[in-house]
């Protein structure tokens, strides 16, 4: 069994509000958080959105989750 490092772990958060942003944001979807310590010190954090590319919302919208390391695996490109 091949154990993950930690040190590069991916981040994820649930959508919790997709109000406004119904075209790139689904509603209780995981999405991948791209780091961005600016973004975060203005409140906002940047994820990967349904059209594939990173791009910034307001953090209020999101809830940080931790994800079993098969479901990792799955939502982590390469």
């Amino acid at each position: 069994m091949n154990k993950k490092s930690h040190s590069k772990q991916e981040s994820f958060v649930v959508c919790i509000d997709n109000t406004d942003y119904t075209a790139s944001l689904e509603k209780h979807k995981i999405y991948r958080v791209v780091r961005d310590d600016a973004a975060r010190d203005d409140g906002d954090i940047r994820v990967v959105d349904e059209s594939g590319d990173d791009y910034l919302y307001p953090a209020v919208r999101f809830v940080s989750i931790t994800v079993p390391v098969e479901v990792e695996k799955s939502l982590t490109p390469g």
